[in-house]
């Protein structure tokens, strides 16, 4: 009966898992490796939906989150991995190593799932006030650091990356795409985290305010 109720309770992991298959399973696998849009659509499908819902699953019902301690620390451990994974695959040298080779590209796939895991565990698995608090740091510092990166690419006058591996997507010449994808990465990017950081800050509030009735 436990474990029928932990399964129920994981549902959200479940869900994840099943957009994270679908996501490696598509036509956008192939085409994120010759089209920047596609390949942000890929990553921000890891990050922002695939990551927090398995995240969200597996705290729900109380398993593989044992390791992860709240607090300072892990917060700031996690937001730095995260950007220094973010920006790091979108160095141009870095970006054209994944798309050229697949092992690279697998490996770039895999830490960008284990990038968005652990910003949002860190961020939600807390139950106290000052983990509410740091949680919103972490998600409101990631936020920021994709909304910038995001509109650094959407306005580069000039194409970034290899013009054999940003060859444009659904329609779009190469710059173009790029710039699609930066739009993508700035809006889309940073949305989830800014509605993350303002839930833990409506918990704080929240809280706050049932202390001093």
């Amino acid at each position: 009966m436990e474990a029928r109720s932990k399964t129920r309770l994981a549902w959200p992991a479940m869900l994840g898992i099943l957009v994270l298959l679908g996501l490696w399973a598509s036509p956008l696998i192939e085409l994120s490796r010759r089209a920047f849009s596609a390949h942000m659509i890929l990553h921000l499908g890891i990050v922002t939906v695939a990551a927090p819902l398995i995240a969200l699953g597996l705290q729900r019902a109380g398993a593989g989150l044992q390791a992860i301690r709240p607090g300072i620390k892990s917060a700031v451990a996690a937001s730095a991995f995260d950007m220094f994974v973010i920006w790091g695959w979108h160095a141009p040298v870095l970006h054209e190593a994944a798309a050229r080779n697949i092992g690279v590209f697998v490996f770039q796939q895999a830490s960008f799932l284990t990038a968005g895991l652990l910003v949002w565990a860190v961020s939600f698995t807390g139950r106290t006030r000052g983990d509410a608090a740091i949680g919103a740091f972490a998600m409101l510092t990631t936020f920021m650091h994709m909304t910038m990166l995001g509109i650094l690419l959407s306005v580069a006058p000039v194409l970034i990356y290899a013009p054999d591996v940003c060859i444009g997507a659904f329609g779009f010449e190469r710059l173009d795409d790029q710039q699609l994808g930066g739009v993508m990465m700035a809006v889309f990017g940073g949305l989830p985290y800014l509605v993350g950081g303002l839930v833990l800050v409506q918990r704080l509030i929240g809280e706050h305010s049932s202390d001093r009735i």
